[in-house]
């Protein structure tokens, strides 16, 4: 984008991997923005169709040439970020032409603000699905933190994020001079975010939740956390994470109630 369309300081960093029909349709919502904000490409599979794409709306790719996976790719489009606030956008999901607007007016209220993200939708076959049986168990687990008084209390945060991981992962944006300079560590391929979150969790500063529907969740086949749900990659990792707040019974427990809590991630679910 142009210096003169921006007038924000903050960035949509999209992970763009192989050849995705969604791509676009996810440039076009952040392109629509109310607020202009920086947008850029990163991906760890550079091919004809991404630079296509980024042509047509003048954006600029950055190839990651080292090692690759999610957590390596969401760390290298955070480095080539040099606005404060980011958002690291997923490439088969979508935003609501007000998020730039809300994240601003939002962290302006903030002391120390760490992480920012919203309620969220699903689109499922094309279609947005706005509540089923597990938005509406994460916007319960998340009702605590509406109230900006909550938003620095580390004790609700860890508490809310002992029970699961209720924030919608591309909904979140990060400030950067306030957080580490890799977010995100490898070795999780299923609750990366929900780990990132933990250790965030424990900082100084505000967990920033606007309980508005700014960020559509594409769930479908090729989905990786569909993929993942298959494998059963997911409910070993979190009784990896239940670890870090309960003992090994409870963790046992509350991984075998959360799996069935994700399987609608599964598109025989409803």
């Amino acid at each position: 984008m142009t210096k003169e369309h921006v007038n924000t300081n903050h960035t949509f960093a999209i992970c763009a991997y192989k050849e995705s029909p969604y791509l676009e349709e996810c440039i076009t919502s952040l392109m629509e923005q109310t607020v202009k904000s920086e947008i850029f490409i990163a991906t760890s599979t550079p091919n004809k169709y991404i630079d296509d794409i980024a042509a047509k709306y003048n954006l600029k790719v950055y190839v990651n040439e080292g090692e690759s996976g999610i957590t390596q790719d969401w760390n290298f489009a955070y480095s080539k970020v040099q606005t404060d606030y980011v958002t690291i956008a997923h490439q088969d999901d979508k935003y609501a032409p007000e998020y730039v607007e809300n994240l601003l007016a939002y962290t302006a209220k903030a002391k120390k603000p760490l992480l920012f993200f919203t309620d969220y939708a699903e689109i499922r076959n094309g279609e947005i699905v706005t509540t089923n049986k597990i938005l509406k168990v994460k916007r319960i687990m998340l009702f605590i933190m509406r109230p900006k008084a909550m938003w620095g209390s580390r004790f609700i945060r860890r508490r809310v994020l002992s029970l699961g991981s209720p924030i919608c992962c591309p909904s979140a944006t990060y400030y950067r001079p306030n957080l580490m300079k890799q977010v995100f560590l490898n070795g999780f391929r299923a609750d990366e975010d929900w780990e990132a979150w933990e250790r965030l969790s424990k900082l100084k500063g505000d967990f920033i939740f606007c309980n508005k529907i700014l960020t559509y969740h594409r769930i479908h086949e090729d989905s990786e956390t569909t993929k993942i749900l298959n494998d059963n990659k997911r409910s070993e990792e979190d009784y990896i994470m239940y670890q870090k707040f309960w003992p090994k019974c409870i963790a046992k427990m509350l991984t075998k109630a959360y799996s069935k809590s994700e399987e609608s991630n599964n598109m025989k679910q409803g």
